[in-house]
């Protein structure tokens, strides 16, 4: 018997079961074309009334259950025997000028398996494909999306074929190839791995993770929004995320939105959405009708996006939660990175780093004001692109053990 949830198209309202595997809107998939955001995602609807009524009777039964009742699978077994998603959230007192104080969480993401939060929807996916008796699943990826996928497949014995631009940092390429996934380089951009990944999942019928394509990608990054409800004593009052595709941003947001249709908060904090100076096309079409993209061009690879895949459902989540978007230069991108490091002990990928750069240049403009509680979503791990970072730091030479003059420490 399926589960009971059904899913929304974000562009036309239609409503469709899920008997079966199902990517896009049936009715707005047709009016897709290369070079354009996505139309026809689907945002998954539960039963929200029938799990408030249990909730009634057992207050913690979401908790304890893992929120099962709020994922598309039928299992909470059929996801991935590795440690995915309970991540840490670091709390500081922050203190500005001696006046103005707020209370500042980093939400770490780089503890999960592969060292990303891509791995919240590839678990997700991997669960869904495992109970479906599907085998192998396809990815096109910058490398997070791609080594997540590839991480989690090798523990769950299914097979993953990852698409990347040929450019892509090694160290992420470098994941995918240890864990056993098959590879594919492809000359050109995101978006021409993206493309081909599709004409391939058409032609021999693999499972897609891609993002947004795949609605169970949002399902499973909502996973953040459950934890940030149980970890913080009070709901935070803004959320920085950095944002490329826009599918974390959604995520984030369709967390706080289940929970807000349970009743089990009245409020969704308000969710910054921090772009690149170089890859803002979510931002800069916020308002208005059609979009009209750019060309990316950043040093934080994970959020360089041309097309932002989840543009409709990211925009509409915005605007109908009062969000907003702020752009940082990769400058600012890279001072962040120092700061965290340097000042927090943690080591963080450039697009990462750009929520705090959001954060902290938002914080310059006397936006936060005091008493805020201030959450940062931490997406990836350093180590995962060393030559971006590396390239402004000074490595010291080295001395001669014998002559070295301790007086000079």
């Amino acid at each position: 018997m399926a589960k009971n949830y059904i899913y929304r198209c974000v562009n036309c309202g239609k409503y469709h079961m899920n008997s079966d595997i199902l990517y896009l809107c049936t009715k707005c998939s047709s009016e897709n074309k290369v070079g354009q955001a996505l139309k026809g995602v689907l945002k998954v609807i539960y039963p929200y009334a029938e799990i408030k009524d249990k909730l009634k009777v057992q207050p913690n039964y979401l908790k304890e259950s893992d929120y099962l009742d709020l994922l598309p699978i039928e299992n909470i077994k059929s996801l991935p025997p590795l440690l995915v998603g309970k991540t840490p959230l670091y709390f500081y007192d922050k203190h500005i000028d001696k006046k103005d104080s707020f209370s500042l969480h980093l939400k770490v993401e780089s503890s999960n398996p592969t060292f990303s939060f891509k791995d919240r929807a590839s678990a997700l996916v991997s669960a869904f494909a495992k109970e479906k008796g599907i085998k192998t699943i396809i990815a096109a990826s910058t490398g997070n999306a791609g080594s997540s996928l590839a991480g989690i497949c090798a523990s769950q014995k299914q097979e993953a074929i990852i698409l990347v631009p040929e450019n892509a940092p090694k160290a992420k390429l470098t994941q995918v190839l240890m864990y056993g996934a098959k590879l594919i380089p492809v000359k050109g951009n995101y978006d021409d791995a993206y493309n081909l990944s599709l004409k391939l999942t058409e032609k021999y019928g693999w499972y897609n993770r891609n993002t947004a394509f795949n609605p169970l990608t949002i399902e499973g990054k909502k996973t953040v929004a459950f934890e940030l409800f149980e970890q913080m004593i009070v709901m935070p009052d803004r959320i920085f995320v950095p944002v490329g595709d826009g599918v974390i941003l959604a995520g984030v947001y369709k967390g706080f939105e289940d929970l807000m249709e349970l009743e089990m908060i009245t409020k969704i904090p308000q969710i910054i959405a921090v772009q690149a100076e170089g890859s803002s096309n979510l931002i800069d079409n916020l308002t208005g009708g059609e979009p009209n993209f750019r060309a990316a061009s950043t040093i934080a690879d994970s959020i360089s996006v041309d097309i932002p895949r989840n543009f409709y459902m990211a925009r509409d989540f915005i605007n109908k939660y009062g969000g907003l978007g702020i752009k940082v230069s990769d400058s600012e991108i890279l001072e962040a990175s120092k700061v965290l490091a340097s000042q927090f002990g943690l080591f963080v990928e450039p697009a990462a780093a750009a929520a705090y750069a959001g954060m902290y240049k938002y914080q310059a403009q006397g936006q936060i004001t005091n008493n805020e509680q201030i959450v940062v979503l931490l997406t990836g791990n350093g180590l995962k692109d060393i030559g971006t970072v590396s390239k402004n730091l000074e490595f010291p030479e080295a001395i001669d053990p014998i002559s070295f003059d301790f007086e000079l420490i």
